[in-house]
């Protein structure tokens, strides 16, 4: 009786805690709410363990992470073009994510996963002029 006890208990803090990450849906479109080649939304605050899944609404599209863009010790991603992406970010910090064939258009989005600042020198490099545009416009959310 008290083994059942317990076993149920322990069941019960595991899926209350699998119950508690969210899941955001993030859409890569030719044309939003702010422009062409766009992510809506453009901007997501997340807690460790959320999960976001990038969805190709329109084709010719993914989702991947800029080298150099991502917290010390997280794990970047790439999807395919024109395939679902989903992944769970368990490593605070800010991502930068880009479509590939659309990033000198400017189809960047940031993940905020945490307490997220932009680190010093978060822009700096090879950044297009229309993704860092939008870059900076979405850091405002910080």
């Amino acid at each position: 009786m008290i083994r059942t006890l317990i076993s149920a208990l322990a069941m019960t803090a595991l899926l209350g805690g699998a119950a508690s990450a969210e899941t955001y849906e993030v859409h890569m479109l030719n044309k939003g709410e702010k422009g062409v080649m766009v992510f809506e939304p453009a901007f997501v605050k997340a807690a460790p363990g959320d999960t976001i899944r990038f969805v190709p609404t329109d084709k010719g599209h993914n989702a991947e992470t800029i080298d150099g863009m991502i917290p010390d010790g997280a794990e970047g991603f790439a999807g395919k073009v024109n395939k679902d992406v989903e992944v769970t970010l368990d490593t605070e910090g800010l991502y930068a994510v880009r479509c590939k064939p659309h990033y000198a258009m400017g189809m960047v989005m940031l993940i905020s996963v945490g307490d997220a600042k932009a680190p010093e020198g978060f822009l700096e490099g090879r950044v297009p002029k229309k993704a860092k545009e939008r870059f900076e416009a979405e850091l405002g959310a910080l």
